[in-house]
Parts: structure tokens; C-alpha cells; sequence
């Protein structure tokens, strides 16, 4: 806003701040909330000035985010600058590569907290700083509860590394050197060496994993000063950027522009066209759920299938293609690759700028064609997550063609089964386990209510015998996930999943399974009679969560199924902004 305007006019502006809920008048209320802000603050910060939260999962133990207080000082910098106050605000932060037993059991912790600190504090907008893979995620459902004016400064990939001369892509390259390890072609000193390579610099990871997914999406969704997602945590161009972020939260709150205006369904649309172009992860199919949910806006797991299935992958990544995330920024980044879409994205979809999304593409051009694919010479035509329907999972399951191998598309083979993740560690390198490249992997008991909270654990390693032999993939079935930068033929989030009743836990040893994702199906080939007959696992029942208190609790207890987000069933929807009662 402009301090130059008279006093009496910042005055009247001050009163229509949602800070001045908290700050207007002469009351102890509000002597009490002023005072104890003043500590460096000036008089002025009172009278008119938008207070602007930085939202800041900044923490040591989320080595990703572990930049973000010099990202939050550009911001900062860019709010002071414009004319807001800018107030520091540690949320929860959630490290993917640290935290047991898998990230995903607090992300709606994180989000509900996220929520409650906004609502409670006495601000006008916030900027949402977010990058390892939950963060940006929970930080974008607990704004769209809240409906504060917002704004989404994404932390970028770290810069490629690379080991005995050649690029490596972190998360892909863990899964691969691993396996060349258990299959006795790479000594376990040379795997070690490779740790410092892999993980060059400050950033997310650099492979299209869900950490650069959710960053990139959260610029499709409009959620992000357009043209910042994907610059790399390193480049300067970052800080600039992070500047320009202050200066624009101060602008959205001037103009009231709150996330349940700019993430419709069309923006939700454009994100699901931009996964598929991407090559993007299969987390954001439980992220983008969720955060449609906290909003309130229809969007369903086939849409991800109707609306993505027909796109071509453009983009030459990891773990999908052969490039790296500062390759792509290199290349041309999002814009180029939404340009060579922009007829299949929706026009209407806004920004925070206030301005169509489309509208911010310009002359966005590719600069390496190798990198970024033309339309007309995709990697894949049709790249899409599929949603897959059966006697399996009733309510979905998903796959990624762009990470699969395209012989194993479709697939009849035994199943393997295993009750749980201990199951599955001490039997699947057991020389005398029956199982060839035909069998299909199956893991039990992995998703959001059996585990808690869904880890990435449906790509399997496969057996050692079955290694040696030169094998490289297989088809996985699991109710759990897996890593954005994982890869192979893995059908995960299969829904309902087996704790909850799903049928996944009356699959048995030797049962034929079929995979057709050409027409989307996932069946075991059991007589229907037999089928209904059978009674589920007791063994897998056993390794089910059972928490007796706390938000282990709580999660079991409410969360949601894979196919609507798995969010819990209290914090769906928007509680808005509004506080009524004082503290004093």
C-alpha cells in the first residue's frame, strides 16, 4: 500500500485489516497485543501496514528446507518493501528422508497446524515457504481451510551431482545403486562414496520427484509468483524471486485475493494436464485430493485418469526419463513445457496475480529439445496417471505407464504375498522363495490406517535370486505409496485398502493376478464365490497399527481412504478466518 497516502486514510484502512481485530482501538485488549509486539517494531507498523505472516518450515531436520531462513529474509525484504510487516512464523516441518515411521503420517497434522497458527495470530496474508514433499502440500491445505490471502514460495531442487562421471539423480539413483549392490555388481564401500556426490547442494530433491511436482504445481494451481517453480535452490534468481513474493503478498491482501478464488476446479484441471506433461509423481494424486477437499472444490481420483491420461510426456526426467530438475530450468522450465500445452490447459484458471494462468506464458520458449520433448515427439503419447478398477480395488488403485515397463503393462502372473513390510524384509532374499520374473510382489497392510500413514514402500525390491539374473522390474501391488523418484511397475494406493476392509487382504500365495492397464483393470482371477468366502489375513492383521493414544491415534481413527486424499474426516473442508473471542 502507499504510506505516502494521508493518516487518516491509513487509519481507516488499518481498521478494515484483519490485524486490526487485534491491534485498533484503546482498549487493554489492545494495548496488550500492540505492546508486546513492540520490540523493534515502529508506531506505524500499526497504522495501516498489512501484517504479513512467513509461514517458514525451515529445520535442520528437514535438510531440504534447511534454506529457508535466507529465502524468508528476501521475503521479508520484499514485504517491508511494499509497505507490509513481516513476522516470522515456524510451522511444522516435516523431513521426507528423517522422519519414521514415513512422512505422510503428519502431513495432516502439519496442515491443522498450519491452519490453527494462521487463524489464531493477528496477520493479513501469509507466505507459505515450502519444498520437501509434504511441506508444500500441508502448507496449501491448511491456507485453503483458513482462506487468508496467500502465497507460495517454493525452496527449488539442489544442483545435479555426480559420481564416477556421470549425472545422479537423487531418490532414482539411491534405488538403482542399492540394487546393484544386493546384486553383488557394486561393492557397499563404492555405495557410500556415492552419498556426497548425490547430494551436491541446499534444495529438494533434483529428479522429478514428488518434491519438485508439488513445487511445480503449486505454480500450475496459480499458487506461486508465475515463472518461480523449478529455479534451483542455489541460483540467486531464487532470493530475487523471494523478494518479488514479499512485494506480491502485500498486493494480494490489498486486494483481498484468498486461494479459494484462485484453486477452482479448472486450476485443479491445468494441474492434473501438467502431472502427465511433467511426468510428475504419484503423491500429488493424494495431495492435489486433499487440498480440493480442504476447499471444497469436486475433484475426484478419475479425474486424474479422464483429464491426464491422454497427455504426452514432454519432459526427459528422472525417474521417467534421462535429465535432471536444473536441466529443465536450463531448458526453459514450466512455462515452456505448459506453452507446448496451453490448448489443453482451462484459460479461465486465475493466479495470484489476479490474471489467467495462460496469460503468464507469453513467449515462453524450449531451449533444448531434448530436455523438453515437442508435442509432436513426445517421450510417451499418453502418459497420465491410470486409475485401475477390479476385484482388487474397488475404489481405484493407480499407475504410472511413464515409470513402468510397457511388457509388463499387461500381466497375468501368481502372486506373492507379503503381510507386512517385516514379512516382506525377511523373506524376500530367501533363496528357497517361490517366485520368477512372472509373480507379481503383492504388499499388505501399508496404507493409511494399517501402517499409519502410507509410506513409500510399494516398490519393492525385488528378490536377489531374481537380480542376478539380470531382472529389473516386475509388477508390485500395494496399498501403500511409493517415492515420486522411484520407478517400475507398481500399482499403489490401492483402495479400499487391506486394514480397512479392502480385498487386498484375502489375496493368497499362488492366486492369479491380472494387470490390463489398457482397460484399466486390477483382478485377482478367483472365482467370485470363492472370493466373497474367504476371510482376510490374520497374519497381516496382526501388523496393522494399533496406537493407543496421541495423533497416531487420532489419524487412525479418522483418516481418510487413498481415493479421497487421505485426509482426516474432521479437517475436510474450511473453517475460514474468523476468531470471535478474546484471550483476555
Amino acid at each position: 500500500m502507499d504510506l505516502h497516502r494521508p493518516r487518516k486514510l491509513r487509519r481507516r484502512l488499518a481498521m478494515q485489516r484483519r490485524s486490526a481485530q487485534w491491534y485498533a482501538g484503546d482498549d487493554r485488549n489492545s494495548y496488550i497485543h500492540r505492546a508486546w509486539m513492540r520490540r523493534g517494531l515502529p508506531a506505524d507498523a500499526f497504522d495501516g501496514r498489512p501484517h504479513i505472516a512467513i509461514a517458514n518450515t525451515a529445520s535442520d531436520l528437514t535438510p531440504c528446507n534447511a534454506h529457508f531462513d535466507e529465502v524468508a529474509r528476501s521475503v521479508a525484504d520484499g514485504i517491508h518493501r511494499a509497505g507490509g510487516v513481516a513476522l516470522n512464523l515456524p510451522v511444522v516441518s516435516i523431513g521426507e528422508t528423517q522422519v519414521r515411521p514415513t512422512a505422510m503420517l503428519w502431513r495432516n497434522m502439519a496442515a491443522m497446524a498450519i491452519e490453527e497458527m494462521l487463524r489464531a495470530n493477528p496477520i493479513d496474508g501469509v507466505v507459505l515457504l515450502g519444498g520437501c514433499d509434504k511441506t508444500i502440500p500441508a502448507l496449501l491445505m491448511g491456507a485453503a481451510s483458513v482462506d487468508l490471502p496467500a502465497v507460495v514460495m517454493p525452496g527449488g531442487p539442489m544442483l545435479t551431482g555426480t559420481f564416477r562421471g556421470v549425472p545422479l539423480g537423487c531418490g532414482t539413483d539411491v534405488w538403482k545403486l542399492s540394487e546393484e549392490v544386493r546384486a553383488g555388481t557394486l561393492s557397499a564401500a563404492e555405495f557410500t562414496r556415492s552419498e556426497s556426490s548425490m547430494i551436491r547442494s541446499k534444495g529438494h530433491c533434483n529428479t522429478m520427484g514428488t518434491a519438485s511436482t508439488m513445487g511445480l504445481l503449486a505454480e500450475v494451481l496459480g499458487m506461486t509468483l508465475p515463472g518461480v517453480a523449478g529455479t534451483p535452490a542455489p541460483d540467486s534468481r531464487l532470493l530475487e524471486a523471494a523478494h518479488a513474493t514479499g512485494v506480491l503478498a502485500v498486493g494480494l491482501v490489498d486486494a483481498d485475493r484468498r486461494p479459494s478464488q484462485v484453486m477452482t476446479r479448472g486450476s485443479f484441471l491445468n494441474a492434473i494436464v501438467a502431472l502427465a506433461a511433467l511426468g510428475g509423481s504419484t503423491n500429488a494424486v493424494v495431495h492435489l485430493l486433499a487440498i480440493a477437499g480442504r476447499l471444497g472444490v469436486p475433484l475426484s481420483q478419475d479425474d486424474f485418469d479422464t483429464t491426464g491420461a491422454d497427455v504426452p510426456l514432454l519432459v526427459d526426467l528422472l525417474p521417467a526419463g534421462r535429465f535432471l530438475m536444473d536441466d529443465l530450468y536450463r531448458a526453459g522450465g514450466l512455462h515452456a513445457v505448459l506453452a507446448e500445452v496451453r490448448d489443453l490447459l482451462d484459460p479461465s484458471a486465475i493466479t495470484v496475480t489476479g490474471r489467467p494462468l495462460t496469460e503468464h506464458l507469453g513467449d515462453a520458449r524450449v531451449h533444448d529439445r531434448e530436455v523438453i520433448r515437442p508435442r509432436a515427439e513426445p517421450l510417451l503419447p499418453h502418459a497420465g496417471i491410470a486409475v485401475l478398477y477390479g476385484n482388487l480395488a474397488p475404489d481405484g488403485a493407480v499407475v504410472k505407464p511413464a515409470a513402468a515397463s510397457e511388457h509388463l503393462l499387461r500381466h497375468r502372473g501368481p502372486a506373492v504375498v507379503f503381510d507386512s513390510v517385516e514379512d516382506l524384509h525377511a523373506r524376500l532374499d530367501d533363496p528357497d522363495l517361490d517366485v520368477t520374473a512372472d509373480s507379481v510382489l503383492v504388499l499388505r497392510g501399508c496404507g493409511p490406517k494399517g501402517y499409519p500413514g502410507m509410506p513409500e514402500v510399494s516398490n519393492m525390491p525385488l528378490p536377489a535370486k531374481l537380480l542376478e539374473q539380470g531382472v529389473r522390474d516386475m509388477v508390485r501391488v500395494c496399498d501403500g505409496r511409493m517415492s515420486g523418484t522411484a520407478y517400475g511397475t507398481v500399482v499403489l494406493h490401492v483402495a479400499p485398502e487391506a486394514a480397512a476392509g479392502g480385498p487386498l487382504a484375502r489375496v493368497r500365495t499362488g492366486d492369479m493376478i491380472i494387470l490390463d492397464v489398457a482397460n484399466r483393470r486390477l483382478d485377482a482371477d478367483v472365482p467370485a464365490e470363492e472370493w466373497a468366502a474367504r476371510e482376510p489375513s490374520p497374519e497381516a492383521a496382526k501388523a496393522y497399527a494399533a496406537p493407543s493414544r496421541g495423533w497416531e491415534r487420532l489419524y487412525v481413527d479418522t483418516v481418510g481412504q487413498a481415493d479421497t486424499g487421505a485426509d482426516c474426516d474432521f479437517l475436510r473442508g474450511a473453517s475460514g478466518d474468523r476468531v470471535s473471542r478474546e484471550s483476555h
